[in-house]
């Protein structure tokens, strides 16, 4: 959905708002599923699908990864996003490491 050309100028804006801050590390879309793989393992069984995904429910169409604060300087950032792609499920996770 991020890489529909309407939303070129109000991604880009915020784009530029979030770098300014200093709280975007990276941000990009993804292409559609079928220019994808899915590779799942099942009791020690490798299965590799090539996409489209059609059976898939929820689809990525990007992401962005940011440093902040806390969790609600996390929401309000997401919530900006929100409103520029509209109809869309915004996901928020930290970002772990592995020790």
């Amino acid at each position: 959905m991020l890489g529909r050309q309407d939303l070129q100028p109000g991604m880009g804006a915020l784009m530029g708002e979030m770098t300014r801050a200093g709280v975007l590390l990276a941000a990009e879309g993804v292409t559609h599923s079928s220019k994808g793989a899915r590779i799942r393992v099942a009791n020690g069984k490798k299965t590799v699908t090539d996409g489209p995904f059609s059976e898939a429910k929820e689809v990525i169409g990007g992401f962005a990864l940011i440093q902040v604060r806390s969790l609600d300087e996390a929401k309000e950032w997401a919530g900006r996003f929100a409103d520029v792609v509209g109809d869309a499920e915004i996901e928020i996770r930290e970002v772990s490491e592995f020790k």
